[in-house]
């Protein structure tokens, strides 16, 4: 029997995970900040690695994606890795090179939607805004920062219904001319530079830091109502960027776990919402590079693949009660209860059935609810970085998930006990 208090404690760690993880960028710094308290050495990708002793790593790449894992005094060709894959981005709202807009005394930012997100829920939030800067210092060198203004400073009003009545009956969203977020209000003849509000607020958040010109940006707007567990009786937990900051964190979670005498990798990376295809995304070559680095004999390098297993986390769609028939009726996850096999016999997922039965017989022994997610067969299956690593590599894969309603809204709702039974199945999985 699970202890109430244990749950309660994870979810009080995830939730503050993920009001720090407002971009890729900062779950990326919040993870780096768990694994140097926890003993694991950064490796830079331009330095020569050599032969590593026995020891615990990480790497990161554009400050957006982050490899780390656990390598003993073993054979790899023999042993082969555990790996988890995850990935740190999610569907937004990014300001553009030249956002500045002034419309009826307004002061407005023009915004590009980052991936597949969905756009009403972005009306009439409370909205900030956070991300990459990059900038000169007073001896010309190019630096970079990050910066969260974390307080409310923007939002996107909702046109009132009696300006349009049929807004209950049909509504489509134009990104272009109806997303523009309102920041304050001009006064007649003022101007305002996006670029000194960003560097106004460097030197407000680190006034240490030498910056003399901000150059250019990775900006997102994000809501910031914090991440909560809800419900009479505290069944779920509602938050934004849950796909898939839930799966880093709990990946992050196992792996700080282990002993260090199990060859165990996580990577969390950048652009999967946008297809991966990155020096930083799943397409890119961080894997595979840092694998080659381990084991760069190719017999062995071979071996190392073919004895290694990879289970890709990302959120699977939980069978949503207002909308049950947009499921397959036997292939309806529930929240709560146990996390979820993604199948898909077109490989939009990387699932077969030897890795399945690795799963199943895993989360068995751990007593571990399993449940099968299978889109219906009159709808288009999404797609995650469980195929292009198995494409990639040649590794045996699976794809699992925890059940979510919501996925890709400004807010989305997960079960209070499914992040932690994940995290019993990756720890058992490490080891």
């Amino acid at each position: 029997m699970t202890d109430r208090t244990d749950i309660t404690e994870f979810n009080q760690n995830l939730l503050r995970f993920l009001d720090t993880s407002p971009t890729p960028f900062h779950a990326v710094e919040s993870m780096r900040f768990r694994l140097d308290e926890q003993g694991f050495q950064f490796l830079d990708e331009k330095e020569a690695w050599g032969k590593l002793a026995a020891g615990r790593y990480y790497v990161t790449r554009n400050d957006s994606s982050i490899l780390a894992f656990t390598l003993p005094d073993v054979d790899l060709a023999v042993t082969g890795f555990h790996m988890v894959g995850t990935h740190t981005d999610s569907p937004c709202l990014q300001v553009k090179p030249r956002p500045e807009k002034v419309s009826h005394t307004l002061w407005q930012l023009g915004v590009e939607v980052y991936g597949g997100a969905l756009l009403n829920p972005w009306f009439d939030r409370d909205l900030s805004m956070a991300g990459r800067v990059s900038y000169l210092d007073s001896h010309q060198q190019i630096q970079h920062t990050l910066i969260d203004f974390k307080k409310a400073i923007a939002t996107i009003p909702s046109l009132a219904i009696h300006l349009d009545r049929d807004v209950n009956q049909s509504r489509s969203i134009n990104p272009q001319t109806q997303l523009p977020p309102i920041l304050m209000q001009l006064a007649k003849g003022e101007t305002k530079d996006f670029r000194d509000l960003l560097l106004e607020q460097v030197k407000q958040q680190q006034p240490s830091c030498d910056i003399a010109k901000v150059l250019d940006y990775e900006i997102s707007l994000y809501d910031t109502q914090g991440a909560a567990v809800i419900g009479l009786k505290d069944d779920f937990i509602s938050s934004a960027r849950l796909d898939n900051l839930l799966s880093c964190y709990v990946g992050l979670n196992a792996l700080v776990k282990t002993t260090g005498n199990e060859p165990s990798l996580l990577i969390c990376t950048d652009h999967e919402e946008v297809g991966s295809m990155s020096t930083s995304g799943a397409q890119g070559s961080l894997l595979e590079s840092v694998l080659m680095r381990l084991c760069p004999d190719i017999e062995s390098h071979h071996r190392m693949i073919q004895r290694s297993i990879m289970i890709s986390v990302d959120n699977a769609h939980a069978i949503h009660p207002n909308f049950a028939d947009r499921h397959d009726a036997e292939h309806g996850p529930k929240l709560n209860y146990g996390l979820v096999i993604k199948s898909n016999a077109n490989q939009r997922y990387a699932t077969n059935s030897e890795t399945s039965a690795f799963f199943r017989q895993l989360c068995e022994q751990l007593d571990v609810p399993v449940q099968d997610f299978v889109v219906r067969s009159d709808m288009a299956c999404g797609s995650t970085i469980g195929p292009l690593t198995a494409a990639a590599l040649g590794v045996r894969t699976l794809d699992i998930g925890v059940p979510t309603f919501g996925m890709h809204s400004i807010r989305e709702l997960a079960g209070s006990q499914d992040a932690y039974m994940l995290d019993k199945a990756l720890t058992q999985f490490f080891r």
